[in-house]
């Protein structure tokens, strides 16, 4: 738990998302951005645990697949964002995403990062104790520790976002502004697991 919660409050590519959507749409979309996140850790761990990180790991075109798609899905979110900012203000005549598309984009950006697989393959097995028992029990046991430690980091950081961004709520100028931040931020994330090469 501790190297888990250590890893957790670690900034990387989830913790700026959820930072992200919660600055820009409200501690709402924040906090189920979070969860959308914590249920695509909770894919990957059916993936370790069936077997299926493992391919990933030895066959480099699957990991270049899932790569490029997550890739491409990221560029796709950050474009949007900056090129069709929507305004934040309560009588806002463009309608912001629902909190169940929010909870399906953060899945699905979870979901097609190959590194969150690869990081459970690596990270993992090592507090595996074979005489404990059945390994793949204790990897999902250990998986839904480091998960539930993640989302409430998470989560954390969508209430922190969302307040210090409450005041741009009713300055539709400066929302705006926010919002094609959001989407460099989504691009960059984007272009960075494109270009990322498999050590």
């Amino acid at each position: 738990m501790s190297a888990g919660l250590a890893l957790n409050l670690t900034p990387g590519p989830d913790m700026l998302y959820v930072a992200s959507r919660s600055a820009s749409e409200g501690r709402a979309s924040g906090l189920v951005s979070a969860l959308g996140i914590s249920a695509g850790c909770l894919v990957h761990l059916a993936a370790l645990a069936l077997g299926l990180a493992a391919l990933l790991a030895r066959v480099p075109e699957a990991y270049a697949t899932v790569r490029l798609a997550g890739a491409a899905y990221l560029l796709y979110l950050g474009v949007r964002a900056l090129f069709r900012p929507q305004p934040l203000a309560a009588n806002a005549s463009l309608a912001r995403a629902s909190l169940g598309a929010v909870f399906r984009q953060g899945m699905v950006t979870n979901i097609l990062n190959p590194k969150v697989a690869l990081f459970f393959l690596a990270f993992l097995p090592q507090f595996v104790d074979p005489a404990r028992g059945s390994p793949v029990a204790q990897i999902v046991l250990l998986g839904l520790l480091f998960n539930g430690s993640g989302t409430l980091v998470n989560a954390g950081v969508a209430v922190l976002a969302s307040r210090a961004s409450a005041w741009l709520r009713n300055r539709d100028a400066e929302s705006r502004r926010l919002q094609r931040f959001t989407g460099i931020v989504f691009i960059a994330l984007g272009a960075r697991l494109a270009w990322t090469r498999r050590s």
